[in-house]
């Protein structure tokens, strides 16, 4: 790849270095130039720009960036669409993230221009958490570090995955002495019953028997029998050596003692012992406090079904120092892009949910005398195309918003998973069928895709391209697809938008907004315009039959 300043006349295929304001817009870093581009930029009295040109060999940013994510990539986990040099991986899942972290090391060794994010090893993730994230911090990588990127990522079955919580009926064993208090007891009781319930289990069954050994070894082979697997045993007592009662007890029950004492404080007198192919873990006496000890960090595995052994008991003291660290046991959600608070409160990274609106309520003047909307097209109607491609990608929910002829455009929806909402002044114009598909958004969603009814080559993959792109932070609160110069719909706007939204009038549309908004503006290229066609006439039909 080379990086130079680029004569205008020699620049177009390149992708400009840098934003550069002209009187149309600003053309932002990254884009490729074409005519449309060069022209503004003549027109601003621009000679020349600092830009990449890529040579043979060489892999684009977003296709490098997407290729890496695909090959790291594993079981529970997706990959949004890349932006920017940028492919992000989401949890499919709750459970624990399994790295292999010498190789992680070793993939971000590779090349400078090639780096892999990820959460800390065995992390306690929820589903939609973003895990890891690919930058490619030039625009183009050699094709030789792509696929060598690619074999270390896959190979020995994969460098990550997400390990799903199983749900389990554990059983549960606590132990009193005559002085011990029933109230600590039930409290032993419930803390572990609400760990459990965190990770999707619940208790299957609980005892409480005498801190005796013949005590203890007859409730943990009851448990057995049951079935129930893991046995906790809480003792009244902490557990200081293999021969005190709980190891004991365990070893009486036909057990074996795998270890006892872990390098992580507080926690560190737990027991970790079998019985056939159950797991019988000693609970430390702070596993009875909601805050995070080394008896969640082996629970969480083994729910996860991941194999925990002495030597990776062993393995926890690095990090394993927990005492002083202030946290919580359900990390506080945070949109992908709101600040954390000033304080030592963990938060959950995930991706941004966005709601999709499909506009369905026009009169289509200038079709004629039928509904456009209910036109087939390769076999289904306009609408139920445009519907379609909006459930099958990431947006969540899809709203539908009809009006003229509505039981018609509902009927053809019927048995789609989406929210109707009826718009009674549709034939006021545009404006009221989108302020009633924004009003209609849940409080949770941090933007919307509006979609048009009649624009049947959107696909689901164009839609995840706009998410992907969105990030308010980082002056994308709007985004919009573009090809060849020429911007289209569908547009995604974030939550901030919709008043603006609900405030507009008339058939214009939110053109304004997007052009008050420039400098957040993200423009996403779609790679063909076949994607912008719309059925305004029955000849704009006929054409999409013959493509």
């Amino acid at each position: 790849m080379k990086f130079e300043q680029v004569p205008l006349r020699a620049a177009s295929g390149a992708i400009l270095a840098h934003s550069i304001p002209t009187p149309s817009g600003a053309i932002k870093k990254g884009r490729v130039l074409g005519a449309d581009e060069i022209a503004r930029l003549e027109a601003a009295g621009i000679e020349s720009v600092t830009a990449a040109l890529l040579e043979a060999g060489d892999v684009g940013e977003d296709a490098a960036a997407a290729r890496v994510a695909a090959a790291l990539c594993g079981s529970a986990m997706h990959v949004a669409e890349p932006f920017t040099g940028r492919a992000n991986l989401y949890a499919d899942a709750s459970g624990l993230v399994e790295i292999d972290a010498a190789r992680l090391g070793r993939l971000n060794s590779l090349d400078e221009g090639l780096t892999v994010a990820t959460v800390s090893a065995f992390e306690r993730v929820t589903r939609g958490q973003m895990i890891a994230t690919v930058k490619v911090i030039t625009f183009a990588l050699p094709e030789a570090v792509v696929s060598a990127a690619e074999t270390l990522a896959r190979e020995a079955g994969g460098l990550m995955h997400v390990r799903a919580f199983r749900a389990v009926h554990a059983g549960l064993v606590l132990t009193q002495l005559p002085g011990t208090r029933k109230n600590l007891v039930e409290k032993r009781r419930r803390a572990i019953a609400q760990r459990l319930e965190a990770l999707g289990s619940e208790i299957g069954a609980s005892e409480v028997v005498a801190h005796e050994t013949g005590a203890v070894a007859a409730a943990i082979s009851r448990m057995a029998a049951a079935g129930h697997d893991p046995i906790i045993v809480f003792a009244a007592s902490a557990i200081v050596d293999r021969q005190d009662v709980i190891p004991a007890g365990l070893v009486a029950a036909g057990g074996a003692i795998e270890r006892l004492g872990m390098p992580v404080d507080p926690g560190n007198l737990m027991l970790l012992g079998r019985l056939d192919k159950r797991d019988v873990i000693g609970a430390p006496s702070c596993a009875a406090s909601p805050k995070i000890n080394g008896f969640d960090w082996v629970l969480e595995r083994r729910l996860a079904g991941i194999a925990v052994t002495s030597a990776d008991v062993a393995s926890m003291g690095l990090g394993g120092l927990l005492k002083e660290i202030v946290t919580r046991p359900q990390p506080r959600e945070v949109p992908p892009d709101e600040d954390a608070n000033a304080d030592s409160a963990e938060v959950v990274r995930r991706a941004p949910r966005i709601a999709s609106v499909v506009l369905a309520g026009g009169r289509s003047t200038r079709y004629g005398q039928r509904n456009k909307l209910l036109e087939m097209l390769d076999g289904a109607p306009l609408v139920v195309r445009a519907v379609r491609a909006a459930l099958a990608s990431r947006a969540k929910p899809v709203i539908v918003v009809t009006g003229h002829e509505a039981p018609a455009v509902e009927h053809a929806l019927a048995g789609l998973d989406v929210r109707i909402v009826h718009n009674p002044d549709f034939a006021e114009g545009l404006s009221t069928s989108l302020k009633a598909g924004i009003a209609a958004l849940p409080d949770d969603v941090d933007g919307a895709i509006v979609s048009l009814g009649d624009m049947p080559r959107i696909e689901a993959r164009h839609l995840d391209r706009l998410i992907s792109a969105f990030s308010p932070k980082e002056g994308r609160g709007i985004v919009v697809p573009v090809h060849l110069g020429k911007r289209g719909n569908p547009v995604l706007f974030a939550r901030v938008y919709f008043p603006e939204l609900l405030a507009i009038e008339g058939d214009t549309g939110a053109r304004h907004i997007i052009a008050a908004s420039a400098s957040e503006v993200a423009e996403v290229d779609l790679a063909t315009d076949a994607i912008f066609l719309d059925i305004d006439t029955p000849e704009a039909l006929e054409r999409a039959k013959e493509n």
